[in-house]
Formats: structure tokens, C-alpha cells, sequence
């Protein structure tokens, strides 16, 4: 071997190590967690399971039922309702019945928490429109219960159903639905027999991204009176200081989420059986009269009750709000503050890896490019409470070996440079959203014909040449919506926020969450409303790519 080969080969190998570092330091919680729950203290374990862990999972498995029922029925709904019939509207509707996506779930829960309030405006209007002066003469079922939070929890997540469904129902043929027709079928038995079955792995994809999020909220639950897996590992860990309590529970929420993706890959699986030859897409059906308005009622109820009542009450509050003190207090400032270097940060770090890893298995040498891909993807299943549980070890282990570094260097004082700084959530970010980047990325690798960078070996460039030469200048629109993407996520974390901030240290969401747990909304609406400003970004630009794909 040569020694230009000799040098390329071992710049080639760095790039390769350091990528399977990044990709294995997703899987050191998971094994660290493994750790914890066989080797802690089972003194608390009798109690755990019997008054904790019980109730827990079965409260958690009935909302997780009772959203994907939710979902399945609004997403699938809306995404029917909008390829199958042309009604005023329609063309609106298309994109916002994306836009809950925009307010987080605890974001939702809190909003809805004031307004569905015995002396709210909701129930205040009824009454009076029913002639009732008093709440004990008519009053609401109570948002705080199992029905509200599968209520509030599934017109928050409909749009991953929503999304994956309608997709479905674009590429599918109008011929099939008529050969139905021709064989006697009515359009609603074509709808069960021929359309339903054929988007069934859709409607299950986003049923199970759905699902991952509702394991994931932790401040939605709390607020409204739900004690969830996800709850219980927050009280265990906080309240009761018990970690290998915490990372037993965690144990049976990653049973539930590895049992949600078994039933998501089946379906991807079999998705190929829902791609038909497309002779001609499906054509809406025009409605008129009655029809259009029970279509034009039914499409915009999902998009007024998961969206706009929210939105309008954050708006509303605010501007009383900042009526009443004139400015943002010094708190809500820092904590904005803190939430936008902390998601830059995440997002620089994110990308950066996403980037080599995307870049590392295009290499056609590279054989594990599909194993690479699956266990850099999995932080994005883990539910961030279980996620925080393990990486506290590693943290202490980091944090243990750069004091003694330091305190050799410089005679330093043993601190928490890890714990005690931004890097923690840095890193659980990094883990967590990894996901995004390296699906982005490599999709868009996968639309980089392999000829140019032949061309350009042919040409005497190396592969690094090739990457920032050409690679690079194609990739920049999946940078930026990677980016964007991860920036966002990033600005709405609250499991893992909670549990690894450092003292004193407040996001936009660990603040709402703070307000909320005491009762003070005052500038709870305000953060709120941060949040949802930003989320907005990326449902745009979602909705401009869905807009472009229907026309």
C-alpha cells in the first residue's frame, strides 16, 4: 500500500471510529439503566410495586388506548375528509390541520386547564347562552381526568396520523375505488374494504409516533391529575431521592416502547402492500349544500379545538399580562435567554454529528450503514425521563474524572462540569434528536447521485474535497430544515429538561411548568406562547411541502 492510500485509509478509519463513538453513546443510557434496576437498592421495590408501578401502568395504558383511538379517528378522518371531497375551505384546511403540531402537549394541558375552568370563558359562555347564572346549576365534566387528557392528548398529536394518512391517500389509485364501485360496492364500502385497508400501515405509523409522545409528556399528565410511568419516574427520582427506583419503572416504559416500535416496523414492512400501480390519483368529489357545510364543520373542528382556542387564550393572557406589569420580568427574560443558547447549542452539536454519521455510510465500503442508522435513531424512542435516568451515571462518571483532571492541571476544586452546566442537556439533546439529522441527511445523501463523487476521485479530490466541494453545497436545504427542526424540539423538551438542568436554571418550558405546578398563570402564558411562535416555524414549512406535493 502506498503511503498517499496509507494516509487516506487512516483518515478514512478516524472518520469511521469517531462515528461509531457517537452512535454507541446513544445505546450507554439504555445499558446504564439495565445497570441501575438489577443492581440498586430494592428495599423501595415492594412498595414500588405494589401502590406505584400498578397504578401507574395501567393509568398509562389506558391513555396510551385512548389517544391512539383519538388519533387514529381524527387523523384518518381529516386526511379522508380532505382527499376524498372538495369543500369551501378545503385548500385552507389542507395546511392547518397541521398547525397543532405547533403547541407542545403540556402547552395544550395548560391552556385548556384555564379555559375549561368551572368559571372559565368555555363554561361561562354556555351557561349563559343556556340562561344558567351559577356553575352548581350546570358545569362541565372536569378536565382533569383520564377522558380529558386522551381528549387534549389526542387533538394535539392527530397531525402525525394526519400526515402519514393523507401522504397514503395521495398515492393511492382512483382506479381501485372504482373497480370496487363496479363490483357493487357503495362508497362507503369502498372506503372499508378497499381505501381503509390499503392506508392501514400509515394510520399505524402515525398512531405509534403519537404514542411515543405521549410517553415522552410528563408536564401534560402531571397538570392534569394523570399519574403516569412517566410521572412516577419524575416523583420516584425527585421526590423520593429513589434512582434505582426510577430506573426499575423506566424498565416497563421501555417495554412499552419497544413494543410500540415492533408494531410500527410490522407495518413499515408491509407498507409496500399499499403502493399500487398510480394510474391516476384520486379526484375530491365536489359537495354542495348541507353536505359541504357538515364537511367544512367537521374538518375545521380539529384545527379549532387543537390550535386556535389554544393559541387565541396564550395571546389574550399575554397581552393582559403585559398590561398589567408593562415589561417581561427578569426571570422570564433569562430563562428566554437560557432556551435559545441551549437549543442553539444542542442543534450546532446535533447536526454536526447527524452529518458524519449520514456522510460516514454513504461510503459504499461501509457495511453496516443500516445498524449504524437504527441505533443512532433509537434516543428519538426513548422518552426523556427514562433517557435523563441514564445518563445521571455517566454525567457523575464525567463529571468524577474531569474533577481529578482539573484538580491535577490546576489544583481546581472538585465541581460538576457536566451536571452543573449546559453540557448535560446539550448532550441528552444531541442523543435524543439525533434522529431528525440523520434521517435528513440521509435522505438527502440518497438524492446525491454516486457518480459525482466518482467524478470527482477521478479528478484527484479526496473524500473530505468531495464533501465540502459538492456534498456539502447540495445539502444546505436539509441542513437548515435539520436545523430547524432540532432547534424546535429542543426549545419544547421538558422530560429531560427537568430532571438533568443544573440549580437555578430555567427554560421556557421547565418555566410554564413551574408556573402551572403553582397555580400562577400569570407569565406561564407568556412563555407559552414563546414556545408556540417558534414551534410555528416548521409546521410552515411542513405545510409549504405539502402544499407543493397537492399542486
Amino acid at each position: 500500500m502506498t503511503v498517499p492510500r496509507l494516509e487516506k485509509h487512516n483518515k478514512w478509519t478516524r472518520w469511521k471510529s469517531l462515528a461509531w463513538f457517537f452512535t454507541l453513546c446513544v445505546i450507554a443510557p439504555v445499558a446504564t439503566l439495565l445497570i441501575l434496576a438489577t443492581t440498586g437498592n430494592f428495599e423501595h421495590w415492594h412498595n414500588l410495586l405494589q401502590y406505584v408501578i400498578p397504578q401507574a401502568t395501567l393509568n398509562t395504558l389506558i391513555l396510551l388506548l385512548g389517544v391512539a383511538i383519538v388519533v387514529g379517528l381524527l387523523g384518518a378522518g381529516s386526511a379522508w375528509l380532505t382527499s376524498a371531497f372538495d369543500f369551501p375551505t378545503r385548500k385552507v384546511l389542507l395546511w392547518a390541520l397541521l398547525l397543532p403540531l405547533a403547541v407542545p402537549t403540556y402547552i395544550m394541558a395548560f391552556a385548556y386547564l384555564d379555559l375549561m375552568h368551572p368559571l372559565g370563558p368555555i363554561q361561562s359562555l354556555i351557561r349563559d347562552i343556556l340562561g344558567y347564572t351559577s356553575p352548581r346549576q350546570f358545569r362541565l365534566p372536569d378536565v382533569r381526568s383520564m377522558p380529558g387528557a386522551i381528549l387534549i392528548l389526542g387533538f394535539a398529536l392527530y397531525p402525525y396520523v394526519y400526515l402519514s394518512t393523507r401522504v397514503m391517500f395521495m398515492t393511492q389509485s382512483a382506479n381501485l375505488v372504482e373497480a370496487a364501485r363496479t363490483l357493487g360496492c357503495t362508497p362507503t364500502q369502498a372506503f372499508h374494504r378497499v381505501i381503509v385497508p390499503m392506508a392501514r400501515p400509515a394510520i399505524v405509523i402515525g398512531i405509534s409516533l403519537a404514542l411515543l409522545e405521549t410517553l415522552n409528556d410528563i408536564g401534560a399528565s402531571e397538570f392534569l391529575g394523570i399519574q403516569t410511568l412517566t410521572v412516577s419516574i419524575y416523583t420516584t427520582w425527585v421526590s423520593r431521592s429513589n434512582l434505582a427506583g426510577a430506573a426499575q419503572i423506566a424498565i416497563f416504559m421501555l417495554l412499552i416502547v419497544t413494543f410500540i416500535i415492533y408494531i410500527e416496523r410490522i407495518s413499515r414492512q408491509r407498507r409496500r402492500y399499499s403502493n399500487t400501480q398510480r394510474l391516476h390519483p384520486i379526484q375530491p368529489q365536489k359537495l354542495h349544500g348541507k353536505a359541504a357545510l357538515i364537511a367544512l364543520i367537521l374538518g375545521w373542528i380539529p384545527v379549532i379545538i387543537g390550535f386556535v382556542f389554544p393559541a387565541l387564550y396564550l395571546i389574550i393572557e399575554t397581552i393582559v399580562r403585559l398590561e398589567q406589569v408593562g415589561s417581561i420580568s427578569s426571570g422570564l427574560l433569562k430563562s428566554t435567554i437560557n432556551t435559545l443558547s441551549l437549543a442553539a447549542c444542542a442543534t450546532l452539536f446535533t447536526v454536526l454529528i447527524g452529518l458524519l454519521i449520514a456522510w460516514v455510510i454513504r461510503n459504499p465500503h461501509f457495511r453496516h450503514g443500516k445498524f449504524m442508522v437504527r441505533l443512532g435513531s433509537l434516543g428519538y424512542a426513548i422518552p426523556g425521563s427514562v433517557l435523563a435516568i441514564g445518563l445521571l451515571t455517566p454525567f457523575n462518571l464525567l463529571d468524577d474524572g474531569i474533577s481529578h483532571l482539573m484538580n491535577f492541571i490546576t489544583g481546581a476544586p472538585p465541581q460538576l462540569y457536566i451536571m452543573g452546566s449546559m453540557a448535560g442537556l446539550v448532550i441528552a439533546y444531541c442523543i435524543r434528536f439525533l434522529a431528525i439529522t440523520i434521517g435528513s441527511f440521509e435522505s438527502a445523501f440518497a438524492r446525491i447521485p454516486m457518480s459525482l463523487d466518482n467524478a470527482a476521485r477521478s479528478l484527484g479530490q479526496t473524500e473530505e474535497q468531495t464533501f465540502r466541494k459538492i456534498h456539502l453545497p447540495l445539502l444546505r436545504p436539509a441542513l437548515g430544515a435539520a436545523a430547524l427542526l432540532v432547534f424546535v424540539d429542543a426549545m419544547k423538551e421538558l422530560s429531560a429538561t427537568l430532571l438533568l438542568r443544573p440549580l437555578s436554571f430555567e427554560t421556557l418550558a421547565t418555566w410554564l411548568y413551574a408556573e402551572a405546578a403553582r397555580g400562577t398563570y400569570e407569565e406561564g402564558a407568556i412563555a407559552a406562547l414563546l414556545i408556540v411562535i417558534v414551534g410555528l416555524l416548521p409546521v410552515i414549512l411542513l405545510a409549504r411541502t405539502q402544499t407543493n406535493k397537492e399542486y
